[in-house]
């Protein structure tokens, strides 16, 4: 049985996020990956890789990808306070994420929910890079957001 893009990207970053982190979940889909640590069951801060709306890119015309961090709570002022905590720790991962992540609302629908991710604007979901390139993008947001989010 052939595996999703998306569980091949998640396949991939089993090996690419330190063991520090200590376990990593994930739950693949047909459009998407999400990443998780600790707890077997999802939780509301984790980091994703999906396929989104072109109206998320200004760039796109059929679709965009974003690869990012989300905090996903119901309430607003729980999201928002997650992502306060990451900005006044910027210059800790920022550098590793570099300028294309932006911080803000979340695409899509659920309007309290934040994000610090960035949009791919028409990506060929058939290349067989782009596994590798999603992996290693996620990574670096784990492996820069991650240990800030852990200290709030």
């Amino acid at each position: 049985m052939e595996m999703s893009l998306f569980e091949e990207v998640g396949e991939a970053l089993r090996g690419l996020a330190p063991a520090e982190l200590g376990d990593q979940h994930q739950r693949a889909h047909r459009y998407g990956v999400k990443v998780w640590f600790g707890s077997a069951a999802p939780i509301r801060e984790h980091y994703e890789a999906q396929v989104v709306s072109p109206d998320a890119d200004a760039g796109a015309r059929v679709l965009a990808v974003e690869v990012g961090f989300h905090s996903e709570y119901p309430n607003a002022a729980d999201n928002d306070a997650v992502i306060a905590h990451l900005l006044a720790h910027e210059k800790q991962w920022r550098r590793a994420v570099g300028k294309e992540a932006q911080v803000g609302a979340f695409l899509g629908r659920a309007q309290s929910w934040r994000r610090v991710s960035e949009t791919w604007p028409d990506p060929n979901l058939d290349e067989g890079t782009l596994v590798t390139e999603l992996a290693l993008r996620l990574a670096d947001y784990i492996i820069a957001i991650e240990p800030v989010r852990r200290r709030r």
